[in-house]
């Protein structure tokens, strides 16, 4: 049975009492909640523990899983919004906190599904390697390459995805008007990460973990948020062991009109592209000494032909583009036509042109059909499309069956009103706003703070939209102290965005993390 607010029975009895009240002071009370009647209506975490084991090669980890809601307030002490999470812990040793690390996608507007069910957790969902995923049933994996036995994992879904969701306050409200999401004042870089910033602080103090070891983990637009984040978290007195980039972006605005930078932090990734689809002229043995080549060629003469613009030479333009043929795959003519200047979409129409096939954005090992061949840009991605609908699925069920959690509301795995709101400016320390988030000042600040901060750059060699070139160029301008530049670790994937689609992949980053965290804790 619904029970009556305190107020409407109070209400209630004195009416039937004489008449000691007048019509007046009988509204007012209705008007004015009591103190009991205001702290029912506000919002409360919500949680589920279940108990679970997994087998990893022969061995049996025993966790605790903790799904729900945890509520942030604002600076006026008022509920903002509630976070939605899945932590897995395990029992620590004596004397020994175990490392926890928080976990996010990025978007901006993406939930922590591909993550959460693709790479670290206990369980992944097994998908077709390069190559669309038939419908359901899916398997769900117990996952041989968990971080947990080095480290408790708290994945968080951002503001508006997932079951995260914002919460109005009242002044909000008349300000905005009743039909504002109340999610948008986390919707920019700042905001969001200052809102990541109080649920890490609050979940650490409410599970009493600040003298675990700590660590960052994000990946996509994730790789903006953490760096602020640990900046931002260190200022105010949490130090972190590790930060963990995962398909990394660190500067938007390298991708501004007029500026030729994106053209050459994307030339290594097209020459790892089209070395995958055997499509170069002549395909050296080995990848990785080619690829030290086109970064050469990449940063140094294809560079220097960008920069002369439309005043280079045509004996110039005749020999870069050869150059670039060689190296990418593409006809000389076509290089021509397009003032030696390629974007990552065109060239995923143009390399498979003639197999009339397009490839995936997130990653070009996987290809797909347009409707016609003609086009000058692809009409999806395939390499989004051929795993989704088995992460969506599987999360779905897992979460109901397993972690034994029954929302009332639909998980949202992405928010397309995040996206278009996005306020992309990004205060640079103590100076000014930038127009677009660059965020490899935040990072180097992070690590001259805490000169024992490490960070480990899991370099994706088969995706177009962040290019790993492009990330070694940011990383190297982070002005940092020679006695640092060591704190700094790279690994490379033969995969695409999402690292751990490819098994062989996932293994080999996997070992890479396991020694990253015996690494980096300090006795």
């Amino acid at each position: 049975m619904r029970q009556l607010p305190l107020a409407s029975l109070l209400c209630a009895s004195l009416l039937m009492a004489a008449p000691l009240y007048s019509y007046e002071a009988l509204a007012a009370d209705q008007a004015q909640p009591t103190p009991s009647t205001q702290k029912a209506e506000q919002p409360q975490d919500k949680a589920v523990t279940t108990e679970h084991r997994i087998k990893v090669n022969g061995d049996t980890l025993k966790y605790q899983a903790t799904t729900g809601n945890m509520i942030i307030k604002n600076d006026k002490n008022q509920p903002s919004a509630s976070v939605f999470y899945v932590a897995y812990t395990m029992e620590s040793k004596k004397d020994q906190p175990r490392p926890i690390t928080f976990v996010f996608n990025g978007g901006p507007g993406s939930s922590s599904l591909w993550l959460h069910m693709g790479s670290f957790g206990p369980v992944r969902v097994e998908t077709t390697n390069a190559a669309p995923t038939p419908p359901a049933p899916y398997k769900l994996l117990d996952n041989q390459y968990t971080l947990l036995d080095s480290t408790d994992l708290v994945f968080i879904d951002a503001f508006d995805t997932g079951f995260s969701r914002g919460i109005a306050t009242a002044d909000a409200k008349d300000k905005a008007g009743k039909d504002e999401n109340p999610a948008k004042k986390f919707f920019g870089v700042d905001e969001d990460a200052d809102g990541f910033a109080r649920f890490i602080t609050r979940y650490v103090t409410s599970n009493n973990r600040w003298n675990s070891p700590k660590y960052l983990l994000g990946e996509s637009y994730g790789t903006v948020r953490a760096p602020v984040l640990a900046n931002q978290l260190q200022q105010d007195g949490m130090a972190f062991n590790g930060v963990i980039l995962v398909s990394s972006i660190l500067n938007y605005g390298a991708n501004a009109p007029g500026l030729d930078r994106q053209y050459v932090g994307l030339l290594p990734t097209f020459a790892a592209v089209a070395y995958y689809h055997n499509k170069l002229p002549n395909k050296p043995a080995e990848l990785a000494p080619f690829l030290q080549q086109v970064r050469t060629f990449a940063e140094g003469d294809f560079a220097k032909a960008l920069a002369a613009g439309h005043t280079l030479p045509a004996a110039e333009l005749d020999k870069i583009a050869e150059q670039l043929h060689q190296y990418t795959g593409l006809s000389t003519e076509y290089l021509k036509h397009a003032n030696l200047r390629v974007g990552q979409a065109q060239f995923r129409k143009e390399l498979l042109r003639d197999e009339e096939r397009t490839m995936g954005r997130y990653d070009g090992r996987f290809t797909g059909m347009d409707k016609d061949a003609i086009g000058e840009t692809p009409d999806t991605d395939p390499s989004d499309t051929a795993p989704s609908a088995a992460f969506v699925a599987t999360f779905n069920d897992y979460l109901a069956n397993q972690l034994n959690y029954h929302p009332d509301d639909t998980y949202r795995v992405f928010s397309f009103d995040a996206f278009r709101n996005w306020d992309w400016q990004h205060q640079i320390g103590r100076g000014y706003k930038t127009r677009s988030p660059y965020v490899v000042d935040d990072l180097g600040n992070a690590i001259r703070t805490n000169p024992s901060l490490a960070g480990i750059f899991s370099q994706w060699l088969l995706r177009y939209g962040n290019p790993f070139h492009a990330t070694e160029y940011d990383l190297a301008h982070m002005e940092l102290d020679p006695s640092l530049i060591g704190n700094v670790h790279f690994g490379y994937y033969p995969s695409g965005h999402m690292i751990y689609l490819n098994p062989e992949a996932l293994q080999s980053l996997h070992q890479d993390l396991e020694n990253f965290y015996k690494n980096t804790q300090h006795q």
